[in-house]
């Protein structure tokens, strides 16, 4: 009983998350665009040779989905602190941590999973081939909910803080450069005639590790901004 306790708080969280997020879909606009628009700006920039444009392609778009999905970290918590509704989400029987588990799922489906979805699109701008594009789709699945978890935990570390968005910013790039090494060396493995197995692996074992830890580090940071 009390797992299904748990799993219903989970969903209720995400739920309520994702109508609130539909409400301002100005927010979730913002990040999509910025997506498109960084990753359009390379080719015109270095140019039209296709040679380069491919070797660049799984670094350009692996940064812009990072940065794009940070757009919108500083409003992870911001908003139900601000309204007095995180205080009573603390209140409640069940562990915080999963509370903030199921925030951070919205977060990613609002957030994170167009940018997967919209990557193939934009990957064809850099003559990227189909296989390259599906390595690089199962890359940003794995990948970008670590992001999100990862940038949970800035967000409550920074959450009431004067500059909280520079702050987190200089707190999560360096935690997310494994995730952005692994993704790329997935594409380019595959381009250069080898197994993307190995980095694909590594991915899925950062997720895992995410989920396991990250809720409950980002619960007990915020207990302590909440303090």
């Amino acid at each position: 009983m009390k797992e299904l306790t748990l799993f219903s708080m989970l969903k209720l969280v995400i739920r309520r998350d994702m109508i609130l997020a539909m409400r301002r879909r100005a927010d979730v606009l913002t990040t999509l665009i910025f997506f498109v628009m960084v990753v359009s700006l390379f080719p015109l920039g270095v140019g039209p040779e296709m040679e380069m444009l491919r070797k660049i392609a799984p670094g350009v778009l692996w940064v812009a989905a990072l940065l794009a999905s940070m757009l919108s970290l500083g409003r992870l918590f911001s908003a139900d602190h601000q309204d007095g509704t995180l205080e009573q989400m603390m209140l409640t029987p069940q562990p915080l941590a999963v509370i903030v588990l199921g925030k951070i799922v919205a977060h990613w489906m609002v957030s994170g999973l167009p940018l997967v979805l919209i990557a193939p699109v934009l990957g064809i701008q850099f003559d990227m081939q189909a296989e390259t594009l599906g390595i690089l789709i199962l890359g940003l699945l794995l990948g970008t909910p670590v992001l999100s978890m990862i940038g949970g935990i800035g967000a409550a570390l920074t959450l009431g803080l004067r500059g909280g968005g520079v702050l987190l910013s200089l707190l999560v790039l360096p935690l997310c450069i494994p995730i952005l090494i692994f993704g790329t060396a997935a594409v380019d493995a595959v381009a250069t005639g080898l197994s993307p197995v190995s980095h694909l692996s590594l991915l899925g074992a950062l997720l895992v590790l995410a989920l396991t830890f990250a809720p409950w580090v980002a619960a007990q940071a915020l207990r302590i901004s909440m303090e």
